[in-house]
């Protein structure tokens, strides 16, 4: 595959007005809303802005959370995300000699955007709040607070031993791989991954056999970290979370070590991106320079980003993405634009002709008179002539024999760009080859800029020894005639 296809796999995400649904329904930021609207003249807060303690008894009674052991904990969360998402604007309290005067708190000019703005805006509210909660979630744990508080009463950072730059770089790989999980084909798709597997991802070597104790113990120290952040991240809606078993949690001072029975691994926690996840974590990516495509960012755009992006993509999601194009189109303007695209002589032109040739099977018959006008066409002429055929057409002049050959070139060009299987290239080559007695000598002298490399491949990839000598032979003459 080229270096220009895109480096992850398209994504397919529903509508922004259903992600948008889903924000508003996320606990933590439904939470954060309610107590946005809950806040006013008599709201107090601290110079953090966080709420004094006299108030979280009746925010989590708002939050219908007063019978909850942990609902002020849950509360002041909430809390913290409205004030960090600006649904809640807050007048902090004094400090210096009047610390003890608290500030004041209402609603915040983003409130009005949960029910007066688009979907985008309720996305983009939403994505403040992953946002902070990544941000909570990378934070150092503080076990022991005595340990690093200095003389000062202020912590001690270099006691913690804590790299934030590396903290968010894990936990964003986390994501990153569990985003390839599940867009990719093969992969785990909507089901939820094992939380070992995931941890295992980023701290196993890809070339080591058995890991050692060593690096078994660093899997449990990443799954035990990664269980404290999954359970922060998907009251935001970003994660579905199945906790770690807690009887199977190390007592202090000993490692627990990671499952080795498959029945097990649900024990040891399972976790799976939501559809909003999907949308945050690429959102992320993308401002972080990452290619993370999405089914239907092609539909806009011409013919020739549509044929150079799809070139990347499953066969599902390039069928999908194909027929998002094509609705609303004229079928015959939209015939022309995509022969037009398919012309050239770069690297990637074979794989777009292949496509064009895809996408023109689904126009239908309103691509006939775009494909009659490139029948003499020297690139597109074998297309045109396979696509008619295809449709039962009678009256197709026959093929001279360059363009012939010309389009056997183009063809396993093609397939050697798309990875596609090895198997069906394989029969592809050797049925050439069976069909025309002479195929190399008349191969080799084709004037196609991929015609050293397609033969070169025949010779790798020919299962008949004789055949494949033939081959590599006829690369040479190639080679030496184009002097490359």
């Amino acid at each position: 595959m080229s270096a220009d296809h895109p480096t992850l796999p398209p994504v397919r995400l529903p509508a922004d007005a259903e992600l948008a649904r889903d924000a508003l329904a996320a606990p933590l930021l439904a939470q954060a809303v309610r107590l946005a609207r809950w806040a006013g003249p008599e709201t107090r807060v601290d110079a953090g802005g966080e709420l004094v303690d006299e108030q979280l008894p009746e925010a989590a009674e708002v939050l219908g959370l007063a019978d909850d052991e942990d609902g002020e904990t849950w509360a002041g969360d909430a809390w913290r995300l409205a004030v960090d998402t600006g649904l809640v604007a807050v007048e902090d309290g004094e400090e210096g000699e009047d610390a003890d005067l608290p500030g004041r708190a209402g609603p915040g000019e983003n409130l009005a955007l949960v029910t007066g703005g688009s979907p985008q805006d309720v996305l983009g509210l939403w994505l403040d709040g992953f946002d902070a909660v990544f941000a909570d979630a990378v934070a150092p744990v503080l076990d022991d607070l005595d340990a690093i508080l200095g003389e000062d009463g202020e912590i001690d950072v270099e006691a913690l031993d804590w790299d934030p730059e590396a903290e968010a770089e894990f936990l964003e790989g986390v994501l990153g791989n569990l985003y390839l999980l599940t867009v990719s084909e093969g992969g785990a798709g909507e089901g939820p991954v094992p939380l070992p597997a995931l941890a295992a991802s980023m701290v196993v070597p890809d070339d080591m056999g058995e890991p050692t104790d060593d690096v078994l113990e660093q899997v449990s120290d990443a799954m035990m970290r990664l269980d404290e952040q999954f359970r922060l991240l998907e009251p935001i809606g970003l994660v579905e979370y199945q906790p770690v078993d807690e009887a199977l949690m190390a007592e202090e001072g000993e490692e627990p070590a990671p499952p080795v029975d498959d029945e097990d691994v649900t024990r040891y926690g399972m976790v799976r991106l939501t559809p909003l996840g999907l949308y945050g974590v690429r959102a992320r990516m993308l401002e972080a320079g990452v290619d993370a495509p999405a089914v239907g960012d092609l539909t806009e755009k011409g013919a020739d980003a549509l044929l150079d992006g799809i070139a990347g993509y499953p066969e599902a999601a390039a069928r999908e993405e194909t027929v998002a194009w094509l609705a609303g189109r004229d079928a015959l303007d939209a015939a022309r634009e995509l022969l037009h695209a398919a012309r050239g002589a770069d690297a990637g032109s074979p794989l777009r002709r292949l496509h064009c040739q895809q996408t023109l099977s689904l126009v239908g018959a309103g691509a006939e008179p775009a494909v009659r006008e490139v029948l003499d066409d020297a690139e597109l002429g074998g297309l045109a002539r396979v696509w008619l055929a295809e449709r039962g057409a009678t009256d197709v002049p026959a093929p001279p024999e360059s363009m012939i050959f010309w389009l056997a070139i183009d063809t396993i060009a093609a397939q050697l760009s798309s990875d596609g299987d090895l198997q069906e290239l394989q029969e592809l080559i050797e049925g050439l080859t069976g069909r025309h007695s002479g195929f190399f000598e008349a191969a080799w002298r084709v004037e196609h800029p991929a015609t050293a490399e397609v033969l070169e491949a025949m010779g790798r990839l020919h299962r008949d020894k004789t055949t494949a000598k033939d081959a590599r032979k006829a690369a040479f003459k190639a080679r030496s005639r184009s002097g490359s």
